[in-house]
């Protein structure tokens, strides 16, 4: 089995401010055995910090062809709790529902984020946001760079 390791980020300029805000994706996937990686970015209107960070995590995922070994490094709390801490399991018992604690918001992308993530072996790992990790600030930097294009392009 391949292992693959991801470094996935999302952010939003302008989050829950409807219509007005912009946000993207950004990471970056290492195949070791074949010293090979690559970058992705894109860009999105209207959406939401947690969107993204979940949209990150699942295009990485999609851009794999054959199930791998996967870890995946987000600086994403929102993501990362949700499997180190099973979250995940307790939604999927309560038929995608937080139960009395009310609705699951972006359940059709966590979803999809399990499905992917129950085809492949994989372990999340939890880096901090704008520390000293090469690839993490990388994926960071993509980000940026997909809002900034996004943005020159409207005008």
């Amino acid at each position: 089995m391949k292992e693959i390791i991801i470094y996935s980020d999302g952010g939003c300029r302008g989050n829950g401010q409807s219509g007005k805000n912009v946000g993207a994706i950004g990471g970056v996937l290492i195949y070791p055995a074949g010293n090979y990686k690559k970058e992705f970015k894109r860009a999105y209107p209207d959406t939401t910090n947690n969107q993204m960070e979940l949209t990150a995590v699942i295009e990485a995922l999609k851009m794999l062809k054959e199930p791998c070994a996967v870890t995946i490094h987000s600086d994403s709390a929102y993501v990362v709790n949700a499997y180190c801490q099973h979250w995940v399991d307790g939604w999927k018992k309560k038929g995608w529902s937080r139960g009395k604690a009310g609705e699951l918001k972006n359940r059709e992308m966590w979803m999809e984020l399990d499905a992917l993530v129950n085809s492949h072996e994989v372990r999340f790992e939890k880096v901090r946001g704008h520390a000293d990790d090469t690839y993490n600030n990388r994926a960071d930097a993509l980000v940026n760079e997909a809002m900034d294009e996004f943005l020159k392009d409207r005008k």
